[in-house]
């Protein structure tokens, strides 16, 4: 797999086959990935970008419209300070040999979660990647970044707090969409479908609110092994799941 994003285009999404519209990722497994192979950490976050990589390529070669991957949560911060500031690192080496092709093959990418903080010039960078990033039209790449969905709604609570007791906001008038309107990711359609890697079975504080009704595919492959083949399996997955958002099951013709 090359460094750089190659967008391949020898191979056509299979006739019928159901493309989710958003897909929400828990990219876990880069460290037992690493372990199995008797690698150390690093290594395996280093085949995690690849992996990230190819995962771009398949949404954009398969028409999703929108794709948001988990990279760092505001939990991570009690790792040891040498991983943080590698996987820091690893965010850096991505925009600066990859945002060029991001741009022309027309994603838009955007950062949510906490922000304060942050590295100066940590800040400087993600600001720059969406400012760069903004007009284009073709995959939403969102990258949840130092990210709580915990902390992300006592944030919109607080926001939301803040404009009752202003006067601008009355206690009556508060509904889903006021809350919605005050996450981070407002104005990003809610995921159809979320997975995550290496075989854990939980969400771990991620898109709690967008999640409600996602659909969830838990695949035992960690995260540096997901490949074309992984991806369609969780497409035909999501395809045999009845979505009925709290109604009744409509009988299939």
């Amino acid at each position: 797999m090359s460094s750089d994003l190659a967008i391949a285009h020898q191979s056509s999404p299979r006739p019928g086959l159901k493309i989710p519209g958003h897909i929400g990722v828990i990219m876990d497994g880069n460290g037992r990935w690493a372990k199995a192979r008797g690698k150390p950490r690093t290594e395996g976050h280093i085949e995690g970008v690849n992996a990230l990589r190819r995962m771009v390529e398949l949404c954009i070669r398969y028409g999703v419209g929108h794709l948001t991957v988990f990279s760092f949560s505001s939990e991570n911060w009690a790792r040891p300070r040498d991983e943080i500031n590698f996987i820091f690192s690893l965010l850096r080496r991505f925009v600066a040999s990859d945002l060029q092709k991001l741009i022309a093959h027309n994603v838009r990418v955007r950062i949510i979660g906490a922000r304060e903080g942050l590295d100066d010039s940590l800040r400087r960078l993600i600001e720059d990647v969406e400012a760069k990033t903004a007009r284009n039209t073709g995959l939403n790449l969102h990258v949840a970044f130092n990210y709580g969905s915990k902390a992300e709604i006592t944030e919109a609570v607080r926001h939301i707090a803040r404009a009752v007791a202003a006067g601008e906001l009355l206690p009556a008038e508060i509904n889903e969409g006021t809350v919605e309107r005050a996450l981070y990711t407002s104005g990003i359609p809610d995921p159809d479908v979320i997975i995550r890697t290496s075989g854990e079975q939980r969400v771990s504080n991620f898109l709690l609110w967008q999640g409600a009704y996602s659909e969830l595919v838990f695949v035992e492959d960690n995260w540096p092994d997901f490949d074309e083949h992984t991806f369609l399996r969780v497409l035909d997955e999501y395809a045999m799941r009845e979505r009925r958002f709290g109604g009744v099951e409509v009988a299939r013709q």
